[in-house]
């Protein structure tokens, strides 16, 4: 089925993803996991934007990790950042949860 932005959802090892991108990068993760090189992996992690401690609305982060230093990690793996995304990531930065993109790049 395709989603919006022209994806389609993928199944890999039973769990859903709504890319490709999101499922490669999954499969990344794990291996990392298993490394050694992070902890904690999950999946569609969801975090509250609030306003003076009234919650106004949420984003989902596709994944949340911590480094090999204890550091949490918000990662959302995009292909190309919407509008809506960019508000989202703003105002998570601005609570002092900065979301990490995959791949890095700027905006389309």
């Amino acid at each position: 089925k395709r989603q919006k932005f022209g994806n389609r959802r993928v199944t890999v090892d039973g769990e859903t993803f709504d890319s490709n991108l999101e499922a490669g990068r999954w499969q990344t993760l794990r291996l990392l996991e298993r490394a050694g090189e992070i902890s904690n992996l999950r999946r569609q992690v969801r975090f509250p934007l609030l306003v003076q401690g009234i919650e106004i609305g949420h984003y989902t982060a596709d994944f949340v990790y911590l480094d090999r230093d204890g550091k949490r990690i918000i990662e959302d793996a995009k292909g190309f950042q919407t509008k809506e995304f960019r508000r989202a990531a703003k105002h998570m930065a601005a609570q002092g949860d900065p979301i990490t993109l995959w791949p890095a790049k700027g905006k389309k």
